[in-house]
């Protein structure tokens, strides 16, 4: 069985609803706090109050800081986390969020991930939302994360650089890399927050799947926006994917567990379709969790020229995948097998070269290190905003992988 945590985000998401939602389904909060002392860093505490709205029950967590008078870069978290006692795969999963932020924002402000100033991001409270998320997870066993279609709200809200459209360029930025589905929702307030964007982008398949429920955790909002205004978590188990085998569905730093697993191939043959809209069903299926969409040349009867078009799932998403596939494609069926892959251990891991930081995708058997690939998306970030060949940057990640991994 794998252990896996599905988000229904039919208010939103933020930091510390996320986390008060762990609390309210299980989570110890002495344990919570006793590993977020490991960060190493004072100003900062954690409380946790039941409270009823709405008629449901869940919990309000509140991190209270000291006023703090200057923001951080991400070399700044990059070094309280560096010198921190925390287990290297909770350094790993909270560096992975804060440099998809760091990404973003600089995406959203023209500038290098390195240059970004963590305003709200940055100050203690985001600090221990990401990093108490990550050790939670960890704490409660969950091996693989879900969630549902995001709620966006709409208006205006009051950041560092003065009041900006909701939602924010940042999470806009966040969830599009992803391919996060959105639902229409004119709730006049942010429902989705920066942080509550980068942890599920970096965590969370946007999928809801077929499991045994154990516990649910409501995680209250500050906000009282005339609804409910939670994130609920459903902890439970799935035995669609063979645990032994099962692979998480982000890279954060954390190994993907298991050798062989067990995945589903879906095929069709199309003569009929241009090349460019078989690019935008494979960008959708991408979008919701394929694991892989490719095609090929083939050969029809009567000597007509056409393509097999190929998708690698995880088999609790054959449904929507069939429904995607039939409704995009001029397909009048589909064929199905269920297939078995080896899959090595990977841990995303993140190199400082001269132009920026770049993540780096770590292969490994048996716990041996066989190799790391650049992540493509930073290169060509960086290839783009600094006038540099592609082949350059990618060469740059490679010998500091070498050097620094």
């Amino acid at each position: 069985m794998t252990r896996i945590a599905f988000w229904d985000c039919f208010s939103g998401i933020s930091g510390d609803m996320a986390l008060g939602a762990l609390v309210d389904a299980g989570l110890d909060l002495g344990r919570l706090r006793a590993e977020l002392d490991l960060l190493g860093i004072d100003g900062w505490d954690i409380s946790a109050s039941k409270e009823t709205r709405y008629g449901i029950a869940g919990t309000r967590l509140c991190v209270g800081t000291t006023p703090q008078s200057h923001h951080r870069h991400l070399s700044d978290i990059r070094e309280i986390l560096e010198r921190s006692r925390l287990a290297a795969d909770v350094r790993a999963g909270a560096l992975a969020v804060f440099t998809r932020l760091a990404v973003a924002e600089g995406a959203v402000h023209g500038v290098s991930p390195d240059n970004v100033h963590f305003h709200e991001v940055g100050a203690l409270d985001a600090i221990v939302d990401i990093v108490g998320f990550v050790i939670g997870l960890k704490l409660l066993g969950v091996e693989r994360v879900y969630a549902s279609p995001l709620p966006l709200g709409t208006g205006w809200v009051n950041a560092a650089h003065g009041r900006i459209p909701v939602p924010g360029p940042a999470v806009l930025e966040l969830l599009g890399v992803v391919g996060a589905p959105l639902r229409s929702d004119d709730t006049p307030f942010e429902l989705v927050t920066p942080t509550g964007a980068a942890l599920l982008a970096e965590f969370a398949e946007f999928a809801r799947p077929d499991f045994k429920l154990g516990r649910t955790g409501y995680g209250f909002g500050s906000r009282d926006t005339g609804r409910l205004n939670a994130v609920r978590v459903c902890l439970g188990e799935t035995t669609t994917v063979d645990n032994s085998m099962a692979a998480p569905a982000s890279t954060t730093g954390m190994a993907e567990a298991g050798k062989r697993e067990q995945v589903l191939l879906l095929q069709t043959n199309l003569d009929d379709q241009p090349g460019e809209q078989l690019a935008f069903v494979a960008e959708q299926l991408l979008g919701v969790g394929a694991l892989d969409v490719w095609w090929q040349s083939i050969g029809m009867k009567k000597g007509r020229a056409a393509l097999l078009f190929s998708v690698l799932a995880a088999p609790e998403h054959e449904p929507e995948f069939v429904r995607l596939l039939l409704r995009e494609t001029s397909s009048l069926g589909v064929r199905r097998e269920l297939i078995e892959r080896w899959v090595c251990d990977r841990e995303t891991r993140v190199v400082s070269t001269t132009w920026g930081e770049i993540r780096m995708k770590v292969k490994r058997w048996e716990g041996v290190a066989l190799g790391a690939a650049p992540e493509y998306e930073d290169c060509a970030r960086i290839a783009r905003s600094q006038g540099v060949p592609l082949q350059e940057v990618y060469a740059a990640a490679q010998r500091a992988a070498h050097e620094q991994l």
